[in-house]
């Protein structure tokens, strides 16, 4: 890790990022884009990567890269015990209960559809229902859409109100003894409205039902304890993460997953197999069939190792802070609609211009070097909601600082004079 770090822990009230030192540590942040110097700022969509991470996964494929669980000879066992370990250091990070608790995906879509396919085949009913919230990414409504159409079972949908919050006599209306799981997302990619997960969580399992969140914009930004949410499930994924893409983590409680019949057939989730009969291999391996991304869970690990360095208190701090320095800017800008008031917010900023569409605020500011999202973001039913065909959207990280927010606010300012 870059000797910046050290500098980090010792500060004074532990809050403050040395953002510019850490800054060093992401080699894709001295690009220039048409000459201008690159301003990133689409982590929603996909976060940098630190060196430590790169040089991770190059070591692995330069020096160890073998096959896992399976081999005798020195590589695979040194690969096996990289895997392994990375494992356990994500599990601390989550606080699981177990090893067994952490089961490596490609994301946070599988690891939705993993428990959808596995309720469903575990007896979700005619008549059982589903709930998940109006602010939901399409990954958390598509496949309970498909385990209702195969089951009968029914989907209800938690409201928001204007400012994108939930609205949670609404939720404890749809609660219900034919309630089976609720499906919510930490921190919406849309909006950045930090949901009250653990109060969710406990009105859920009141009623008997089980409880999934989606953290896949939460991890990279806030310390998560599986153990006081009291969460059945809890989905991210790591290129989020500031690790490699196509890989993520689904928390699992032990007791529950235990119950659940094994999500796809092949190496590594069996004990033995005969023509007559299979026995399936304990957790988590009964989830992980066939050769898993062993690169990508090793970075992940090391991904791990490098946010907890950092601190998540401070990261927290940190994007709040930045997050109001833009939303204040932002407010200045005539035409200007932010999309996503909440109270409790993460450092996402949408918002529409009032005669621009998206895709040309997104277009004029990338001939300025600033990266943003522009679109629905697989969010579909907030633009409804909104009625907006699409937002733009900045999404900030820890390694961004005022200075990225001035470049922002000043290539809005030019898109309004393009067009204008």
């Amino acid at each position: 890790m870059n000797v910046a770090h050290k500098d980090i822990s010792k500060t004074g009230a532990g809050t403050v990022l040395d953002v510019e030192a850490l800054r060093g540590d992401f080699p894709i942040l001295a690009r220039r884009i048409r000459g201008k110097p690159l301003v990133y700022l689409d982590n929603g969509a996909t976060a940098q990567k630190p060196r430590v991470v790169l040089e991770t996964l190059d070591n692995y494929y330069r020096n160890y890269n073998a096959n896992i669980h399976r081999g005798v000879h020195t590589l695979s066992g040194e690969a096996t015990a990289a895997y392994e370990g990375a494992r356990d250091r994500i599990r601390k990070f989550i606080n699981a209960r177990a090893n067994a608790e952490v089961v490596f995906v490609r994301g946070t879509t599988e690891a939705i559809n993993l428990v959808a396919t596995c309720m469903g085949w575990g007896g979700v009913q005619r008549g059982d229902e589903i709930i998940i919230s109006a602010m939901e990414h399409h990954s958390n409504i598509v496949p309970w859409q498909l385990l209702c159409e195969r089951s009968g079972a029914v989907l209800r949908v938690i409201p928001i109100n204007e400012a994108g919050e939930l609205i949670m006599e609404e939720y404890a209306r749809l609660l219900s003894d034919r309630t089976r799981l609720v499906a919510v997302t930490h921190i919406s990619n849309a909006l950045g409205t930090v949901n009250p997960v653990k109060q969710i969580i406990e009105m859920a399992h009141a009623r008997g039902a089980l409880a999934l969140i989606d953290g896949a914009q939460a991890v990279p930004h806030t310390a998560v304890d599986v153990q006081t949410l009291d969460c059945d499930f809890y989905a991210f994924s790591g290129h989020k993460l500031f690790g490699p893409t196509g890989i993520g983590v689904l928390y699992g409680r032990q007791a529950v997953l235990e119950k659940f019949p094994p999500y796809q057939g092949g190496g590594d989730m069996i004990k033995m197999v005969s023509f007559e009969k299979t026995i399936y291999n304990d957790l988590p391996y009964r989830f992980e069939a066939g050769t898993p991304d062993i690169a990508g869970v090793i970075g992940l690990g090391a991904a791990v190792d490098y946010v907890t360095a950092v601190g998540l208190d401070r990261i927290a701090a940190h994007e709040r802070d930045l997050l109001e320095y833009a939303t204040d800017a932002a407010r200045g800008i005539s035409g200007l609609r932010i999309i996503g008031t909440a109270k409790e917010k993460a450092g996402i900023l949408s918002f529409v211009l009032e005669g621009i569409h998206p895709h040309d605020i997104g277009t004029i500011l990338d001939h300025d070097g600033v990266a943003i999202r522009t679109g629905h973001h697989c969010a579909m039913p907030v633009m409804e909601f909104y009625k907006v065909q699409a937002t733009a959207r900045a999404s900030l990280a820890f390694y961004n600082n005022r200075a990225d927010i001035d470049a922002l606010i000043k290539a809005i300012a030019h898109a309004r004079q393009v067009f204008h």
